[in-house]
């Protein structure tokens, strides 16, 4: 052997003291390792359980159907609970927006924890250190960040009042980035060696369901407080889509639509088109006639504790005088019926774009659950609603239509909202408060809205 090989060896040898192993030895377990953690990264699919009765069997055996083929027995009891939560969602209604966004996050919590948990069965990460935990831990912060600032919007003045809020309040996002750094360096301290790629995947798994979840979410609470109508008729347009996709594919479908639910149907999706845009218009009509469901969410003022449903409707929500295109009053004329206008709410026109995206584009949302459903090779994400599945089969495509909502209404119909301008500026310095009356006293004089008598 060489001097210069026997010199190389030597400080190798020396360079493992601390290990006692060789170079070559510790080469070859870092090769180890990344084959291992390679294999952790690829997903695993998910074990079926023990043959166990599930709920939808306890349910199956309670109602009178065991006579009944397996295909109608599961549009019976589809048919059961879907009238079930459609009931609970008029309760929801009739609570207000406090019960609706309690309901909202619960639903979001459960979503949450259905991916995340299908998550831990692919890749087997049951065995790591704090990284429940740290998920859980991780949309807390998520939540924190988000509902602070619509809290603080709405709510701002009178969390004020409480002294244990303020600074939860004032340095609210700071916080937030706090405690969110916290857990980024506690993941980084539980990284475990021969796991490194596994958990990096689960940590991308939990920062992607809390962009799908929690973001979506909180459009919808944004929603709920520019008016309940703007939560109301976006979701029963998916509900209507979803039913009547069901009911004319079930009776009808014939052509597949798309191989990645092959029990959708084009007889389903074209019927299901035609019926929410109906629908929707009709519910429009409805609903734009009450305050309770047009007027934006308002604290009660600064000696209340409660939030006010009560407003001069909005233009959209005021009857319109429209005349007909030419055409349509000679479809009209051919029907016997001699109309060149109507009275419409403009929140109908409106209930169009938003019913035609509920059921082109709606879909897509359930579709790309079908896609990670067969990716992972499950039949649900969870047997929590019977016939039905889990929270996440039921809303996948409520969160795409509540951020189209979120986006239509800021792009295209936003207005001011009172409340919230009136928190902001209770939220200031006395000093501050008066600069902004007097500004406001002034346009108001120059405006003639008001008269030159009024006090100082």
């Amino acid at each position: 052997m060489s001097a210069p090989e026997t010199e190389r060896r030597v400080q190798g040898v020396i360079a493992n003291e601390d290990t006692g192993e060789s170079s070559d030895d510790q080469i070859l377990d870092e090769q180890k390792d990344e084959e291992s953690d390679a294999g952790d990264l690829q997903p695993r699919t998910v074990d079926p359980p023990p043959p166990q009765e599930g709920l939808t069997d306890t349910v199956e055996k309670a109602l009178p159907i065991s006579s009944l083929t397996p295909r109608w027995r599961n549009w019976v009891i589809r048919g059961v609970f879907a009238l079930m939560m459609v009931v609970g969602f008029f309760w929801l209604i009739w609570g207000g927006p406090f019960y609706l966004t309690i309901a909202v996050m619960t639903v979001q919590l459960k979503c949450f924890q259905e991916i995340i948990s299908i998550g831990h069965k692919v890749y087997q990460s049951n065995n790591l250190p704090w990284f429940r935990t740290l998920q859980w831990y991780f949309l807390l912060c998520a939540n924190y960040f988000f509902y602070g600032e619509t809290i603080t919007d709405y709510f701002g003045h009178f969390l004020q009042r409480e002294e244990v809020f303020r600074p939860l309040m004032k340095y609210r996002r700071i916080v937030a980035f706090t405690m969110y750094v916290a857990g980024f360096c506690m993941f980084v301290l539980t990284l475990v060696k021969r796991h490194y790629l596994k958990q990096f995947t689960m940590f991308g798994w939990t920062h992607i369901t809390l962009l799908i979840v929690v973001t979506q979410s909180h459009l919808i609470i944004q929603n709920i407080f520019e008016g309940l109508i703007w939560l109301i008729v976006p979701v029963s347009m998916v509900i209507c889509n979803d039913v009547m996709a069901y009911i004319f594919g079930f009776f009808f479908g014939r052509t597949s639509l798309i191989k990645l639910s092959p029990k959708k149907t084009w007889e389903g999706f074209i019927g299901a088109f035609f019926s929410t845009l109906l629908f929707g218009w009709l519910l429009a009509y409805f609903m734009a006639g009450y305050e309770y469901f047009v007027c934006p969410v308002e604290f009660g003022g600064p000696a209340a504790y409660s939030i006010m449903m009560e407003c001069t409707p909005a233009p959209i929500f005021q009857l319109t005088e429209y005349t007909l295109p030419s055409w349509l009053q000679g479809v009209l004329k051919v029907m016997g019926l001699m109309w060149e206008t109507v009275n419409i709410y403009p929140f109908q026109i409106h209930s169009i774009y938003l019913a035609t995206f509920a059921s082109l584009i709606g879909p897509f949302g359930g579709f790309f659950a079908s896609g990670f459903k067969r990716a992972f090779k499950i039949k649900d994400f969870a047997d929590v609603i019977p016939g039905h599945g889990g929270m996440v089969d039921r809303f996948d495509c409520q969160y795409l239509m509540a951020t189209f909502v979120h986006v239509y209404h800021h792009s295209f119909i936003r207005a001011p909202n009172p409340g919230k301008i009136v928190q902001q500026v209770l939220a200031l310095r006395p000093d501050l408060q008066l600069v902004i009356f007097n500004k406001l006293k002034q346009h108001l004089l120059d405006a003639g809205l008001v008269e030159n008598s009024c006090s100082s």
